[in-house]
């Protein structure tokens, strides 16, 4: 692959981490229905501000009230998220063409390119459902992954153009490689229950700290109550201890989380003798103990905007860290991704 090839897929990859952002802050800012259609707005491209353009809203949606802040934040992440689906179609094209002039042994990249396609247009038709259903959780949880998925692959992507050829490995390399794998899962467990906590507006539900204040009303048996048949899911549709013992499992699960990738840090840092790979581990420790501190200033602080923004963001940089991580521990040997 070219130098241009490669500088396209950093590009892809920066746009990702933007658009995900950009979809954290949409959903915290209670901005997901700032445009009640799609893909416009209003039946407008842009948000609609002249007279004749509201008295067309006020035609078409006579229950509607525009709020530009809000119309604007939901309509600038749809802008950057369909030019992120255009740098994806246009990576597509590239693998393509490497494919019928330079031969088979590019084929795994485009694979991977054909993959994202498919499922930057599922995440698209995810983001369509989240307004056309009015926020249902399960839509935006599903949304929150799909962004979160689209962004490893790209970083995937990007760490195959620039490590063209993997080393023999030694063999206990394989079973360090099962361990990061092992630790991304629970990671990955880890982040569905944030989008779990977001989704359904829990945030606020437990307040204090190591355990909530009103830690009695949490109940297992109240998880399996789900949010579903409603016309609007906007600000939460479940009962205040449904609401605490969602946030409470996530914060449970935020420990296992830190004990699982703090043990297998360690185990993969002192088993393998590699510069790359120990900086990588080092960078994984770096974020995951960022987290854990965003975490607790978080709720410390009464969930302000901007720290639970930076709180999603982390979540995604401690993601990548661990793709790069698995990543690295491939090998001929083991299992390569």
């Amino acid at each position: 692959m070219n130098k241009g090839y490669k500088l396209l897929v950093l590009a892809s990859c920066m746009l990702a981490l933007v658009v995900v952002s950009l979809g954290a802050y949409t959903r915290l800012s209670n901005a997901g229905l700032g445009c009640p259609d799609w893909p416009g707005c209003y039946g407008f491209l842009t948000v609609p501000n002249e007279s004749h353009e509201l008295s067309v809203v006020e035609e078409n949606f006579p229950n509607a009230q525009v709020e530009p802040k809000k119309a604007w934040i939901e309509m600038i992440h749809r802008y950057f998220a369909s030019l992120l689906g255009l740098l994806i179609v246009v990576l597509c094209i590239i693998a393509f063409k490497y494919r019928f002039s330079n031969g088979p042994h590019v084929s795994p990249r485009l694979k991977h390119s054909i993959g994202l396609l498919v499922l930057v247009l599922f995440q698209g038709m995810l983001g369509m459902w989240t307004v056309t259903m009015n926020l249902q959780p399960f839509v935006v949880m599903g949304h929150l992954l799909g962004g979160f998925t689209i962004l490893a692959l790209l970083v995937l992507l990007l760490l195959r153009t620039h490590h063209s050829r993997i080393t023999q490995a030694r063999p206990n390399q394989h079973w360090s490689f099962l361990l990061a794998i092992f630790a991304l899962c629970v990671l990955i467990i880890q982040i569905a229950l944030g989008g779990w906590v977001a989704a359904n507006y829990a945030a606020p539900h437990c307040s204090g700290l190591p355990i909530c204040s009103n830690i009695e009303l949490f109940s297992i048996k109240s998880l399996l109550h789900l949010p579903v048949g409603q016309s609007n899911y906007e600000f939460g549709v479940l009962p205040f201890e449904t609401r605490l013992s969602i946030h409470f499992l996530h914060r449970i699960w935020a420990v296992v989380t830190a004990v699982t990738l703090f043990w297998v840090s360690w185990r993969i840092f002192y088993k393998e003798q590699n510069v790359e790979i120990q900086s990588a581990v080092k960078l994984v420790c770096t974020f995951l103990v960022a987290q854990l501190v965003l975490g607790g200033l978080i709720v410390h602080l009464q969930f302000p905007l901007l720290l639970t923004l930076f709180h999603n963001i982390m979540a995604a940089l401690l993601l990548l860290a661990m793709v790069r991580l698995c990543f690295l521990l491939t090998s001929k040997q083991g299992v390569a991704i």
